[in-house]
């Protein structure tokens, strides 16, 4: 058997490889498993390059549309291959910088793809190394439309991002965050987009009112949007790809299919190690410290929960090596996993939607305020946002909070804390905000659950 570990961590993405950090810094012997680089599919091809490419949207349409507020430039156009190269730079900064904490903390790296062993070990090709504890960090993969395989001009979220050239046409599959965001960077570039998307509202996750808003100026930016239709008839050529959807047809450049994923899982020896899958057999079965049916197992992010999610990843990793080490720890409140959405305008949410909570049995108080009614948002030019609180009406307590605007992503740390510390409606009502900030906002939205919102 090669060498044992207190605590090997299969897999170093965001949750991986905080997991591994965490473990090291409570004086245990750690090693990460990873076949290929660090930072997992997050930084080197999801989250990191796709805010890359929105940060050069949204320079770039500011520059192009700046008249308004006394900038004129002209021949404002996108330089492709400099996006590409500034994409493949940030990931691999990014990438050297997990790299550089796993050295500074004596992480070891083992290259290759490892798997459990009956007895709850891990090996990585011919080798066996003994672990006292396994943390599961494999993360997910793209599902593709059934009947039409990736490949060409099918493409998962990272093709979309990673395109050699920007393509004329684009049909997105899927108007989820990753959906959104892709037909919201490539609307900007000056790509004709269509979204689509088999449920009745786009981002279907995120409260109807929220959603309106979106699909409103996504229509403004020249988006075609269709919902309640799937795609069906895909002939993918040379040059385009043509499908049906509803009573629509179309021939684009490319087809993203940005859908769905699911918990890469495929060779890691669940079976043979006794791990257990949850009742909808798709994701590893885990109690609130993340602990496995197997006593030596962990598993954590897109493997284990609902929600798919690298913030949720690295704090499922952090209370994995804690239970694990044996120190005192608690588990992460899924109920309050925020979920952050960088379309323009962007989209953030916690806890439930409106007609969740009146679904659970709530009595519901809604408290509502625009951005552009704070002098904020007409300095900053947030014309469509709004921030929605939805309250019990009996307690007075934050039930969920939603926020679509130019910032929202930023914006709802502060109703995140809130509700983790129990606060109320009350007591956001009565905290002083700094002006002129769009924060304000919530200022406004908490005294217009009782009617006396300043500047509604």
């Amino acid at each position: 058997m090669a060498d044992s570990y207190d605590t090997i961590v299969i897999g170093g993405g965001p949750g991986g490889y905080v997991a591994a950090i965490r473990a090291a810094q409570l004086g245990k012997k750690v090693a990460v498993v990873e076949s290929d680089k660090a930072g997992g599919r997050c930084l080197n091809y999801a989250c990191i390059p796709a805010k890359t490419l929105l940060r050069t949207a949204e320079i770039y349409t500011e520059a192009k549309d700046g008249s308004e507020i006394g900038i004129v430039a002209g021949d404002i156009s996108i330089d492709w291959d400099a996006l590409q190269t500034r994409r493949a730079s940030v990931s691999e900064s990014l990438s050297n910088g997990v790299k550089f904490l796993w050295d500074k903390n004596k992480i070891p790296v083992i290259e290759g793809v490892g798997s459990l062993t009956p007895e709850g070990n891990v090996k990585v090709g011919e080798e066996v190394y003994e672990a006292g504890a396994v943390i599961l960090a494999t993360g997910s993969v793209a599902l593709p439309i059934p009947g039409v395989e990736f490949g060409g001009r099918v493409l998962d979220t990272w093709g979309a991002w990673s395109l050699p050239e920007m393509p004329k046409k684009i049909a997105v599959v899927g108007a989820g965050a990753s959906g959104s965001e892709i037909a919201s960077a490539y609307s900007r570039f000056g790509t004709e987009v269509v979204l689509i998307e088999m449920l009745d509202q786009i981002l279907p996750a995120e409260d109807n009112d929220i959603a309106k808003i979106v699909e409103r100026s996504f229509k403004k930016q020249g988006i075609e949007i269709s919902t309640g239709a799937p795609v069906d008839n895909v002939e993918v050529g040379e040059s385009s790809v043509k499908f049906t959807y509803g009573d629509k047809s179309a021939e684009v450049d490319y087809l993203c299919v940005a859908g769905g994923r699911t918990a890469d899982i495929e060779g890691l020896g669940l079976k043979e190690a006794g791990v257990e899958m949850d009742e909808s057999g798709r994701k590893i079965k885990v109690d609130g410290y993340q602990l496995t049916s197997n006593p030596k197992v962990y598993a954590i992010g897109d493997l284990v929960n609902k929600k798919a999610l690298a913030h949720k990843a690295s704090e499922e990793g952090v209370v994995a090596v804690e239970k694990a080490a044996g120190v005192e720890t608690h588990p992460v409140d899924q109920e309050l996993m925020v979920g952050a959405t960088f379309t323009h305008p962007q989209v953030a949410s916690v806890g439930l939607t409106e007609a969740a909570a009146k679904e659970a049995g709530h009595e519901v108080k809604v408290g509502k305020q625009k951005i552009s009614g704070e002098g904020a948002g007409t300095v900053y030019d947030d014309k469509e946002g709004i921030v929605k609180l939805v309250i019990d009406a009996k307690y007075g307590e934050v039930l969920g909070a939603h926020i679509v605007g130019n910032r929202a992503c930023d914006m709802i740390a502060e109703l995140v804390a809130t509700m983790a510390l129990e606060g109320g409606y009350q007591e956001l009502s009565r905290i002083v905000h700094p002006h002129p900030t769009v924060s304000e906002t919530v200022l406004d939205a908490a005294r217009a659950v009782d009617g006396w919102a300043i500047h509604a």
